[in-house]
């Protein structure tokens, strides 16, 4: 039976990356994933994929540290300059311009494929051992854990959970967690726009819920946007019945035409949006990240930035650890990356759940409120740039 160190169990963006982060230590670590960690060849032809990221300034120069972000921009990156968020029920409206705010970029739209064919490919020059391709995998908690893989058993010293919201290791750790189901579900798909999208992130709030078109590389004179458009499910149910040529007349209308026609759309996806967050993130050489420890909505796109701030923490924590000769796996080394993220991604999610009610409410009151709350935010260029630097994580 061989033995790690540290187990990574979830090798999709944060696993991936955290191996990275450790990569460079004296640590013997493996990741574990029941798909395949073996980066697939990329086309700058292929489709745009469905699910993208909305990558911070801190996520990117994270994977700059890694060595990972010349592969994403050798393949698909978007930055983008400017931002622009508006009430579809009232007339408030804030743009944010980089420039003005003294920076390059906002960010950069990025597909999750991307992101972590760019990582696996950088995970490959390593000496991590990875085991992809899991029919079946099963855990032996103790000391050491041993994880049960399709043809043999490895140990660990510590087993970090990024197996996603569902993880099943963080439920066999009898870690608690809360779950509030937002009653919505996120249509996302790639849509072809009469007008090019100005580098802008767009993002309107309807009564139905939240409306992102967030910018994608153009291709000659075709334009091109990935969308993420939140609704009730009876509406979902009811978008998603609709044909080609209806649903892009449909998202236009709500999208208020501000890039011209939508004059296509790739086959649509639909996911559930549930926010969850665990009463703890380790327990008995268990640690959590990402999705495993906490989900957020994705109105402001921030759910894979907190699981890449995730793995600057805990890295960072558990390299301290290696530097001082201490325990990497100790309790009181684990309460240190809790105690650092857990305030983070709880006050996060809280704003997310509080602008989700503040635009969803419909009483004509708090309508007039939001409305000159944006109006005057967006008269306030030091409010804007404060706002700006703590979504770009900087």
């Amino acid at each position: 039976m061989k033995s790690f160190d540290l187990v990574i169990v979830g090798g999709g963006m944060v696993g991936a990356s955290l191996a990275l982060s450790l990569a460079k230590t004296d640590l013997k670590i493996a990741l574990v994933d029941q798909q395949s960690l073996s980066a697939p060849v990329f086309s700058p032809d292929s489709s745009y994929a469905p699910r993208v990221s909305a990558l911070t300034e801190a996520s990117s120069r994270l994977f700059q540290r890694l060595g990972a972000w010349e592969a994403m921009t050798a393949q698909r990156v978007m930055p983008y300059q400017h931002m622009s968020v508006w009430d579809g029920e009232g007339t408030g409206e804030i743009a944010f311009d980089a420039k003005a705010a003294g920076f390059k970029t906002l960010g950069h739209i990025v597909e999750n494929e991307v992101i972590r064919n760019a990582l696996l490919k950088s995970l490959a020059q390593t000496d991590i051992e990875c085991f992809s391709d899991q029919s079946t995998l099963d855990y032996q908690l103790g000391d050491p854990h041993q994880v049960q893989l399709e043809h043999e058993t490895i140990a660990a010293r510590l087993l970090v959970a990024t197996d996603g919201a569902e993880s099943r290791l963080r439920k066999l750790s009898g870690i608690p967690s809360s779950q509030k189901d937002y009653r919505h579900h996120a249509i996302v798909t790639t849509v072809a726009t009469e007008q090019h999208h100005q580098d802008t992130a767009w993002q309107i709030f309807l009564a139905s819920g939240p409306l992102a078109f967030l910018p994608m590389p153009s291709r000659g004179e075709r334009h091109y946007c990935s969308i993420v458009w939140s609704l009730v499910p009876d509406k979902a149910d009811e978008v998603l019945s609709l044909g080609d040529e209806a649903f892009c007349r449909a998202i236009e209308s709500a999208f208020e035409s501000r890039l011209g026609k939508v004059l296509a759309a790739d086959p649509r996806f639909r996911f559930p949006l549930k926010q969850r967050h665990a009463r703890q993130y380790h327990r008995n050489r268990i640690v959590l990240a990402g999705d495993a420890a906490h989900t957020i909505h994705p109105l402001a796109g921030q759910g894979v930035n907190l699981g890449l701030q995730d793995v600057e923490v805990l890295s960072e924590e558990i390299i301290r650890a290696l530097e001082r000769g201490d325990d990497f796996s100790a309790s009181h080394i684990l309460n240190r990356y809790e105690r650092r993220r857990m305030g983070s991604n709880l006050l996060m999610m809280k704003s997310m759940e509080g602008l989700q009610n503040l635009f969803a409410a419909d009483d004509i009151g708090i309508r007039w409120l939001r409305n000159t709350g944006l109006k005057w935010t967006n008269s306030l260029p030091l409010v804007k740039d404060l706002l700006i630097k703590q979504a770009m994580g900087v």
